[in-house]
């Protein structure tokens, strides 16, 4: 789905695993090199738990970041987009009441977010020397300032 995104919008993707601190650095620091570089951080264990290294990379090397959830926003990132947690968990627990209440989970539908949060850090866009759009801010469930 990424692939598919970057091309419709003419975007060089560049794929990036990584598996220490180090290698997240070089990373975020070749992308400071590129001309308009930015960085999609997508879901993954690893990169929550690692989230104040890829943070406090992409700041000191002042590569714009989207992230797929609001802790990484509150933690710092710039930009975060994803399902709403708390609606997530609300569902989740509902399915855990029908269960305990004896239905069988293999008779239950798979759920997929049905609600999206979109968090900025005004605080990071201004130590990037990134003007958020009145329109994004706007359209934000959460801004930082």
């Amino acid at each position: 789905m990424a692939e598919a995104a970057a091309q419709s919008l003419a975007i060089k993707q560049i794929a990036a695993p990584v598996h220490d601190d180090d290698e997240i650095e070089s990373v975020i620091s070749s992308l400071a090199r590129e001309p308009g570089g930015g960085l999609v951080v997508l879901p993954d264990v690893y990169v929550a738990v690692h989230r104040a290294s890829i943070i406090s990379a992409a700041a000191g090397n002042n590569v714009p970041a989207v992230y797929d959830a609001s802790f990484f926003v509150r933690d710092g990132g710039l930009l975060g987009y994803g399902p709403d947690e708390p609606d997530i968990l609300q569902r989740a627990a509902s399915y855990v009441g029908r269960i305990l209440y004896g239905e069988k989970p293999q008779d239950l539908p798979v759920q997929a977010p049905t609600k999206f949060e979109l968090m900025i850090n005004l605080k990071t866009a201004k130590a990037l020397g990134l003007t958020v759009p009145s329109s994004l801010l706007a359209r934000a469930d959460a801004v930082i300032e």
